[in-house]
């Protein structure tokens, strides 16, 4: 596959999200970047612009539906995009959505809600031109419901399968769909995880490996593959035996 020229990339300011813009910036490519945070955003772009991208921002807050529609409609219009990261995601705690009952709703809201918003116009606009990828962040958080962080394994779990039906939607209309697990990955979401993270990876690893299999069209991009299949085996066995062997962890919703 060729490497994609017009790349869109939602919470682009911190973790998965900046080290894929840093990963794909160079000579000859256009990155749309948005994020909440203007000073890492412009930090992220200005490291970008460094290695020769063209690039333009956005603070934007990815559940305002109307803000996000505009924002992919009128980049694609400027630059017909190759290809929309749907990443922007927030998870439970001090640093992040809080905790109770109105932080499930703020997590459903990012990681659900964001999710369409970015990805649903960003089609509309590939299928008329007949060619474009997509790829939906998930996490290997998505195959099992987990105690401490209930909501955000839900969340990630309805963007994986959505992703994966959308997969098979539009592939005979010449447009890429991947979804992306990542395991645990630094960034600002897991610095304060209040739980132990096995094989925890750089960001720029992770990039590496996105990349790597979004340009092959690989289905479901999951890594490391140790945690995968940990997380895959907890999905696929009965609750009666998988809730035996799920540790006991500090809260983070």
């Amino acid at each position: 596959m060729n490497t994609p020229k017009s790349i869109l990339i939602t919470g682009a300011s911190s973790g998965i999200g900046a080290a894929l813009s840093l990963e794909y910036a160079q000579e000859g490519i256009f990155l749309a970047l948005c994020g909440r945070s203007q000073e890492r955003l412009s930090e992220v772009a200005d490291n970008c612009r460094k290695k020769g991208a063209s690039v333009a921002i956005e603070l934007l807050d990815v559940t305002n539906e109307a803000s996000v529609s505009n924002w992919v409609c009128q980049t694609n219009e400027k630059r017909a995009l190759d290809l929309v990261i749907a990443n922007a995601g927030v998870a439970g705690g001090d640093d992040g959505a809080g905790f109770g009952p109105e932080a499930t709703r703020k997590i459903f809201r990012t990681n659900i809600d964001g999710v369409h918003n970015t990805v649903i116009p960003a089609l509309k606009s590939m299928e008329a031109i007949g060619t474009g990828q997509i790829a939906i962040v998930s996490s290997l958080a998505s195959f099992r419901g987990f105690p401490g962080t209930p909501a955000y394994a839900a969340s990630k779990a309805a963007i994986r399968v959505w992703g994966e039906g959308l997969r098979g939607r539009y592939a005979e209309k010449g447009i890429k769909v991947s979804v992306i697990c990542p395991g645990f990955v630094e960034s600002r979401m897991t610095a304060n995880n209040p739980f132990p993270m096995p094989l925890m990876m750089t960001g720029e690893k992770a990039a590496r490996i996105i990349r790597h299999g979004l340009e092959k069209n690989t289905a479901r991009i999951a890594f490391p593959w140790r945690m995968y299949f940990i997380a895959w085996l907890l999905g696929v066995l009965p609750p009666t035996l998988s809730d035996r062997l799920m540790p006991k962890v500090a809260e983070k919703e």
